[in-house]
């Protein structure tokens, strides 16, 4: 028998001209879209984002400025011990698991690149502690390229707005990236995130939002129930399960 292929992920509900508009109204009710970590330099902004995982922005900055005083380059970092960065850090959660991620990261920066952040996506998703999302957090708020970080905010938004069609990050970033030019694509991931926060919450404030008018999830009703996740429902007080929370 053949073997079996797997079928390619569902499209999303509206083309790419749609979605560039959807993002420019977005960009316009949110102008002061970026990233909210405070840094200098690509190793900061590196560093910051490893310890923004499951914690708030402004923790992080309240922790990075001694830390950095006390560990200003990869090569100062990486001559430390997780067990002398855990306290430092224990305000940003999970400090044990993020200790050692920031020494073996600093470590392999200064051991296979020379003390510098790579300005390339593969290797940095092989750095110790970086993920997808951090890395393109890096990429496109640090070094100059394109990055499209996909978080739980830019899933739930995206999946509600119709912009994009799926559970799977990597997915969406594909979908998001496909449909707008890459000198937007840091923008677009800024403006998704501050939407979700602001306004596109698990419970979201409809009534406020500039794309509404486009918005799936809005025009089936969503927008009257507490909703949980990216799906599109027509029964506003349904328990059934979405993909996205």
């Amino acid at each position: 028998m053949p073997r079996r292929r797997d079928s390619p992920p569902p499209q999303p509900a509206h083309p790419p001209t749609v979605t560039r508009r959807v993002l420019r109204l977005l960009a316009a009710q949110h102008p002061d879209a970026g990233t909210e970590l405070t840094f200098r330099n690509a190793y900061e902004l590196l560093t910051a984002t490893i310890l923004s995982a499951q914690c708030t922005d402004e923790r992080v900055n309240q922790v990075t400025p001694s830390l950095f005083e006390r560990y200003p380059t990869p090569a100062a970092l990486a001559k430390a011990t997780p067990e002398e960065i855990e306290p430092q850090i224990r305000p940003t959660g999970f400090f044990r698991t993020k200790s050692r991620s920031l020494v073996g990261m600093a470590r392999t920066l200064v051991g296979h690149h020379g003390g510098e952040v790579p300005a390339d996506l593969d290797a940095l998703v092989r750095l110790p502690g970086v993920g997808r999302k951090t890395a393109n957090v890096v990429l496109g708020h640090a070094l100059g390229v394109p990055g499209l970080p996909v978080d739980r905010h830019v899933l739930r938004v995206a999946n509600r707005l119709g912009i994009a069609r799926s559970a799977d990050p990597v997915v969406v970033e594909r979908q998001l990236g496909a449909a707008l030019p890459k000198p937007r694509w840091t923008l677009a991931s800024d403006t998704l995130i501050l939407h979700g926060r602001r306004i596109c919450k698990p419970r979201p404030l409809c009534d406020r939002c500039g794309a509404r008018k486009m918005c799936l999830y809005f025009a089936d009703g969503g927008g009257t129930a507490p909703a949980r996740g990216a799906g599109r429902s027509r029964r506003p007080t349904s328990s059934r399960k979405t993909a996205v929370p």
